[in-house]
Order: structure tokens, then C-alpha cells, then sequence
């Protein structure tokens, strides 16, 4: 019955803007009112108050749904709200990463290199951060392109390459999915141990991590930035690929209002994620002098480990893990 009267009350709602139809047709110099359809239909949504759903003969019930006025929001959202989000978070680190370089500079090696390295990260280590690395490189630029992608990229290229280049970015970005989760969960049985939050990352954070400033912040194998990072791409990443495979995999789980949110979900997320992994990158490449050594060879420098990691530096040269020379030049600090 509930079904019945939503139906008659679709059909009085629509009864006089199929009336007017005539009308409006014979009379084309006439302005039409543009506001009478956008009040007509959020009338009409009020009415129903949920679905409008009938009823259907084959297998798929989904069907049958007439109206959902939850996807409106959802529409919104995407249009409106969601290029917003993205510019708040991945457009506001570009700005501050910029401004913090233009201050405070690079981040050079105290006292130059030393010519004494410590091995960083093995072979595995480093596998298993680059291959969530490059996978999230992958899946963050496929992603922007469905977001932002009509909007800049088209009028550069045109339509139909972007088409093109749409279609392999949205195969790029399912398939990568899954070695991105490798990666993570590879990351998470290495380091896991290293990286449990404690009082030392407290005074880290608060001692600016030796980069804010020109103190020194005692640290460990990884130091209170890089904990938050671990457990960022952990928790962000794991959040992101649920949703994501639940739109890969639609209905399979939930309904028409779960695949909304967990587009929504999906879509912030990954906002975010982007804009903390941008200050990673900063961090590990033009930020800090001797950084991107850590992930490049795994050999990093005495005097970087002392001054970023100083206590786990003290317990690799008490093992004797210090190589002296190792075919490396000493290269004066920038």
C-alpha cells in the first residue's frame, strides 16, 4: 500500500508539468520559470521520504528502484564538494611544502659526509616500500584524472585522447590496487615493530623533529614523522582499498546508498593520503640532504644517522655495523 500512495503522489506532483508541456511548446518567446523545476522536485522528494521502487520480472530486483533521492546528495558531492576537498588538502600541502622550502631551505648533512655509512634498509625493505610506492603513484594520478581529469587535462589533449587515456587510467587504477595492498601489508610485517608509538616520539614531535629549528630530536630506527606516516598509509591505505573494491565489485556487499558512501569515503581518503604522502616525497628528496639514500642504495651516512636516528645509530655501531669507505666519496654538504 506504502508503494501505491508514493506512486499516486508521484503522479500528482508530475500532473501539472505535464499539462504545462503544451504550453510552454507554443509559446517559446515566453521565459520559463526556472526556479518552478528544482521546487517541483525537492517537493517531490519530501513526499516520498526514501525510494521509489517497483516492481520488476527478472532476477535483478535492483531494478525496479524508480528514484533514490539519496543520489542527489551523491551527485552534489561529486560535483560540487569533492574537487573542494581535494583542493583544501593536496592543494594546500603543494603550498605549504612550497613555503616551508623557501624558508627553511634543504635540510643539509651537519658536518658534511663522513664517509662512514650504516645499510639502512635490505634489499626486502626496499622492495617492499617501492613496490607500494610506485603502485600508489599510479593509483593516485588515475584517480585525479576521474576526478579533475575533464576539467584540465581534456581541453589540453583534446576528447578522444583523453578518452583513451581515461580508459587504460581507470584499468591502471583497479589492477594496481593490488600489488598497492601488497606493498602496505609487506611494509607492515617488516617494520610493525619499529614503529609502536611511544614517549620518545612525543619529544621528537615537540623538539621539531630536528627540522624544524636546528635542535636534535632523539630518535630510533624511525622517529615520531615516520610512525605517523607508517600508520597513516597503514590505516589510509587499508580504508582506501576496502572501498575501492567495493565499487570494483559493486553490490556485492551492500546496496545502492553503501556504494554511495563508499564512493564518498573512497574520495576523501584518497585526498587526503595524497597530501600526507606529498610531504613524505618532500621529506625524502629535495627536503633533507642524504634522504633518498635510504630507499636508493639503503647505505645512509654516519653523520645523517646521527643527527636524524642518533640512538639506533649508537646501537649499529655498537654491533659494528659501520662501513668505512665502501667505494663512496665524501661529497662536502650543499
Amino acid at each position: 500500500m506504502t508503494t501505491i500512495w508514493r506512486l499516486l503522489a508521484l503522479c500528482l506532483l508530475l500532473l501539472p508539468l505535464s499539462l504545462a508541456q503544451p504550453v510552454s511548446a507554443q509559446q517559446h518567446s515566453a521565459p520559463r520559470e526556472a526556479a518552478t523545476v528544482p521546487a517541483d522536485e525537492m517537493q517531490m522528494f519530501q513526499e516520498l521520504q526514501g525510494n521509489l521502487e517497483g516492481r520488476v520480472s527478472i532476477p535483478d530486483q535492483r531494478a525496479g528502484m524508480l528514484i533514490q533521492p539519496g543520489g542527489k546528495d551523491w551527485r552534489d558531492f561529486w560535483r560540487e564538494t569533492s574537487p573542494w576537498v581535494g583542493g583544501i588538502f593536496i592543494g594546500g600541502m603543494l603550498v605549504l611544502l612550497l613555503l616551508f622550502y623557501l624558508i627553511r631551505g634543504k635540510v643539509p648533512i651537519e658536518g658534511g659526509r663522513s664517509g662512514e655509512t650504516i645499510t639502512r634498509f635490505n634489499g626486502l625493505d626496499r622492495f617492499a616500500h617501492w613496490l607500494a610506492a610506485s603502485s600508489f603513484i599510479v593509483l593516485a594520478l588515475s584517480g585525479l584524472n576521474m576526478a579533475y581529469g575533464r576539467a584540465l587535462l581534456m581541453p589540453l589533449i583534446g576528447p578522444e585522447p583523453f578518452a583513451t587515456f581515461s580508459e587504460w587510467a581507470k584499468l591502471a587504477h583497479n589492477f594496481v590496487s593490488f600489488p598497492f595492498v601488497a606493498g602496505i601489508l609487506l611494509m607492515f610485517v617488516l617494520w610493525v615493530k619499529d614503529n609502536i608509538p611511544g614517549r620518545l616520539d612525543v619529544e621528537w614531535f615537540l623538539a621539531g623533529g630536528g627540522v624544524v629549528g636546528h635542535g636534535h630530536a632523539h630518535s630510533r630506527r624511525f622517529n615520531g614523522g615516520q610512525k605517523f606516516i607508517f600508520w597513516s598509509v597503514l590505516i589510509l591505505g587499508s580504508a582506501i582499498a576496502t572501498t575501492g573494491y567495493i565499487l570494483m565489485f559493486p553490490f556485492t556487499v551492500t546496496d545502492m546508498a553503501g556504494m554511495q558512501l563508499s564512493h564518498v569515503l573512497h574520495s576523501v581518503l584518497s585526498m587526503i593520503m595524497i597530501s600526507i604522502i606529498l610531504a613524505h616525497i618532500y621529506i625524502g628528496s629535495v627536503g633533507m640532504e642524504g634522504a633518498f639514500e635510504a630507499m636508493g642504495s639503503g647505505e645512509v651516512d654516519l653523520n645523517w644517522a646521527e643527527a636524524h636516528h642518533d640512538l639506533w645509530a649508537e646501537e649499529q655501531r655498537a654491533k659494528g655495523h659501520i662501513h668505512t669507505g665502501g667505494g663512496r666519496q665524501a661529497v662536502p654538504a650543499e
